[in-house]
């Protein structure tokens, strides 16, 4: 070998000695740190046969989106164990027609939600569903036609699209037959305006009613869960709905009169009561901020918060704000136990309420 590559090798052999060999017997002391903690990152197992419980744990090992998954998990487990804690849910986004009513109309009828905040769209979707409509598998687009050709057809099909969820128009019309029939005519009777909160209780009612009477295959819903169970659901945005939409025709020929205000004393007074208070935020929008506001009002503020959202924080809106950022507000506690999710709710919503429920059950 050279004299050029013995005086190579010496070199890169020199370089071990540099201040970056932190081996043994080096004698290097590491600085003084206070942002990091000794906590070794693992590496999740799965198997076949797991539970859904037993999959979260393992996420607990991973990081990024795993841990924030597993972190959910905590905290939605020891709200739900509280026996203490009133529980607000919030549910934007196309909740119901994606697949997820049933999800929701289980955590109401097993005792899991004291209030829920919510869209005239998923109660509009959980209605025609109650009364026998149902929503079908679709596409996105299809091959061989532009979005724009491919939503045509289905204008021309009459077919409402979301995203890959397909809806026939005619359920919308049985829909409307529904509200004039079963829901209006009752509350067009009473003395005054009614409340939101009303309005959906009655919904739950006729859903409950005609889904019994007509032997509708698909379960009574959402709406219905409440209403048997006495959960209040409130619908602050109802007048950006079909419901909403319906509501206001019906009212130009008849007593029927909504106050939108009426909501805000029951809403205020449960979570004035409540001894520890937590919101499960699926989504964001009107139904999230109506949830977290709630607290600006009360001397108290939310002892735990899960939200699940794809919206970003950067953007400024309130679909994305942080947990954190509710927390200067006075929304949260300062020690409230939180966490969030980014992803989509369709996926994460069944995968959470499901080890959730598993840990609490267990127990």
């Amino acid at each position: 070998m050279s004299d050029e590559g013995h005086e190579d090798g010496r070199d890169h052999g020199d370089a071990g000695d540099t201040d970056h060999d932190h081996g043994e017997g080096t004698g290097y002391e590491p600085p003084h740190r206070e942002a990091f903690d000794h906590d070794p990152l693992g590496h999740s197992r799965v198997a076949g046969g797991m539970t859904v419980g037993e999959l979260v744990e393992q996420y607990g090992h991973a990081g990024i989106g795993a841990e924030s998954v597993h972190g959910a998990a905590d905290v939605l487990s020891e709200m739900w164990a509280d026996d203490d804690c009133t529980v607000f849910l919030s549910l934007a986004g196309a909740m119901v027609p994606t697949g997820m009513r049933r999800i929701v109309a289980d955590l109401i009828r097993d005792g899991y939600v004291d209030a829920l905040i919510t869209t005239g769209a998923n109660l509009t979707h959980d209605a025609i569903e109650a009364i026998g409509g149902k929503h079908h598998h679709g596409e996105e687009r299809q091959d061989g036609k532009t979005l724009r050709e491919h939503d045509e057809q289905l204008r021309d099909e009459e077919v409402d699209r979301i995203y890959n969820v397909y809806l026939p128009q005619e359920h919308f019309a049985e829909f409307e037959a529904h509200l004039r029939e079963e829901v209006f005519p009752p509350l067009a009777e009473r003395d005054g305006a009614v409340s939101i909160a009303e309005l959906c209780a009655e919904l739950g009612r006729a859903n409950s009613e005609v889904n019994g009477r007509e032997n509708v295959a698909e379960g009574a819903g959402v709406a219905a869960a409440a209403y048997e169970h006495d959960v209040p659901v409130y619908c602050p945005a109802v007048q950006d709905s079909v419901l909403g939409l319906q509501a206001w025709m019906y009212a130009q020929t008849s007593d029927l009169t909504l106050d939108a205000l009426a909501d805000m004393t029951p809403l205020t007074d449960q979570a004035f009561e409540a001894d520890a208070a937590g919101c499960l935020l699926i989504g964001g929008g009107v139904p999230k901020n109506f949830t977290l506001q709630t607290m600006l009002v009360t001397p108290r503020a939310y002892d735990y918060a899960v939200q699940v959202t794809m919206d970003p924080e950067a953007t400024g809106g309130l679909s994305g704000a942080t947990l954190e950022e509710a927390r200067s507000w006075g929304k949260l506690e300062k020690d409230a136990e939180n966490a969030s999710v980014y992803g989509d709710a369709t996926v994460f919503l069944p995968l959470l309420v499901a080890a959730a429920r598993e840990r609490v059950e267990a127990e």
